[in-house]
């Protein structure tokens, strides 16, 4: 029996709506499973993006944190960032670590940079320590960025020492940051260009003015970009410079200038031992062999010792005097003393022969032979050779500028410093044991010392008398507050500034008012 039409064409019809609905419904659940597929992918971005900065900011704090911990550089940072093999042990790392706020940088001068200064210094550890702050000093003035100058090391010491090996560097360009711009080296392209020869080398005239500076050095710096001056010793003036300009040069001697810490940790270490066993004179006995050979001065030298000091004092050609008077010279008082005329001299100013004597100088020439009447009435000597073990000095060796620094931080500190002769390290010393308190020093008048002492000697005087002259010519030059004596159109027979900084001194006014009223 044939189906109805009307049936057929509704199951037809029916069928249709099905399928419409069920391709609705299909679609429907696609879309939503696209939806959900979107909404996954956004989490999953999301999430990556979170992870993403959460692993960012870690990074940048643990960044600001070893930032942090390198801008503490005179404390402990440099020393667990650089390491040093040395005799550090853990407890003093220890007892090292910081109990205060780290020191807040100054903040960066800002002025426009009219080239570049390179120095190379000349001399020892405290003729290039004066220089370096003269250097700094015209580096700020002139408006230029200061190359970390070169030390020397071509001198008769032959120390190979870069600037980092003997000072903080760090310490010293970011603590002078507010007066003047010090890079490491050149810029990249001006390296470049030195390396290849071009560089405008001069040395600039001793004893110079700011406006020298200004007047002649600054033209070349700004037609050249970048100057070298190859001699600094005694380049600027000790006087007629602006309270600034001395204030500056202070700042840089007695602040900016850190020796390295593992320099300062040994000297303390040295200071300590000495300490233990009560108060100390540093005795800076500078009778070595290129001392002598430099001055001519022979005085209780045998034939073979002349002789020997002569032909050094030939060998070297920047070593301008070579025929000699040593018994001349020795009388003007331009000679350092002897270790014989040392020991009567402080006999005569009444030091306590059981005092320890600490010796600041390189080996003595002529060794013991010479020393014997100095030990016998001072049986307390010592040097940094017998107070460390042999392995705490091995990475000084053979760097002289660094055993003298070893030596500067102790001279500091001593109860008495007596130098026998007025070198760099004796007016260097001197203006900055002066800058800590006017610390007892005692600058031998050596003329007329050995005028007493060959007076003594030859019986003209008696002890009595001759302990007693000495006494009352040097009461005044103990290291107390005085003038610094200006001699126009002589500046190497002035006082130098080092010696006696006056204008950095407190107080120095006042006491020198009082003891001329």
């Amino acid at each position: 029996m044939k189906e109805p039409l009307l049936w057929r064409r509704e199951e037809k019809s029916g069928s249709k709506r099905g399928k419409v609905i069920w391709e609705g419904l299909m679609m429907t659940m696609m879309s939503n499973n696209k939806v959900e597929k979107l909404k996954n992918t956004v989490s999953v971005r999301s999430s990556r993006m979170n992870l993403w900065m959460i692993r960012a900011t870690t990074s940048v704090i643990l960044w600001i944190c070893i930032v942090q911990l390198t801008a503490f550089g005179d404390m402990w940072g440099p020393r667990v960032l650089k390491g040093w093999p040395s005799c550090f042990t853990h407890e003093s790392a220890i007892m090292e670590l910081p109990s205060s706020v780290p020191r807040v940088l100054p903040p960066k001068r800002v002025y426009k940079n009219n080239g570049y200064l390179m120095v190379s210094c000349n001399g020892g550890l405290n003729q290039m320590r004066a220089a370096i702050c003269d250097m700094v000093v015209i580096a700020r003035y002139l408006n230029v960025t200061l190359i970390v100058p070169e030390l020397d090391k071509a001198s008769f010491w032959a120390d190979p020492s870069e600037f980092q090996d003997i000072f903080d560097l760090d310490h010293f360009i970011t603590s002078l940051r507010d007066e003047v711009r010090i890079l490491r080296e050149l810029p990249p392209r001006l390296k470049q260009k030195v390396e290849n020869g071009f560089l405008y080398s001069m040395p600039p005239i001793s004893w110079s003015d700011m406006s020298y500076y200004k007047k002649q050095i600054l033209p070349l710096i700004q037609k050249y970009k970048v100057v070298h001056l190859n001699r600094t010793d005694a380049r600027l003036a000790n006087n007629g410079q602006s309270l600034e300009i001395q204030k500056l040069r202070c700042r840089v001697n007695f602040s900016a200038l850190r020796f390295t810490p593992q320099i300062e940790e040994l000297g303390r270490k040295v200071i300590n031992l000495l300490r233990q066993n009560g108060p100390f004179l540093v005795l800076h006995l500078r009778y070595e062999m290129d001392m002598l050979a430099f001055s001519g001065c022979t005085q209780g030298c045998n034939s073979d010792e002349v002789d020997e000091l002569t032909r050094m004092r030939y060998a070297y050609p920047w070593w301008k005097e070579k025929i000699i008077n040593s018994d001349l010279k020795r009388k003007d008082g331009l000679c350092p003393l002897t270790p014989e005329e040392t020991a009567l001299a402080l006999r005569a100013f009444d030091i306590d022969q059981n005092i320890q004597i600490y010796i600041a100088a390189g080996e003595i020439y002529g060794g013991s032979r010479r020393m014997a009447s100095l030990a016998k009435n001072y049986p307390n000597l010592v040097r940094k050779e017998t107070l460390l073990e042999p392995s705490e000095l091995q990475f000084f060796q053979n760097h002289s500028s660094q055993m003298a620094a070893l030596d500067y931080l102790v001279s500091l500190e001593s109860d008495i410093f007596v130098p026998t002769y007025d070198g760099n390290m004796a007016k260097v010393v001197e203006g900055h044991r002066r800058y800590l308190g006017f610390k007892k020093t005692i600058l031998l008048n050596r003329k007329l010392l050995v005028e007493l002492i060959d007076q003594y000697t030859n019986g003209a005087l008696t002890w009595d008398q001759f302990s007693s002259a000495v006494k009352q010519s040097h009461a005044d030059r103990m290291g107390s507050a005085t003038k610094r004596l200006v001699i126009p159109d002589r500046p190497k027979e002035e006082d130098y500034f080092y010696a006696n900084p006056e204008e950095c001194l407190e107080s120095s006014e006042d006491d020198m008012l009082s003891s001329t009223a």
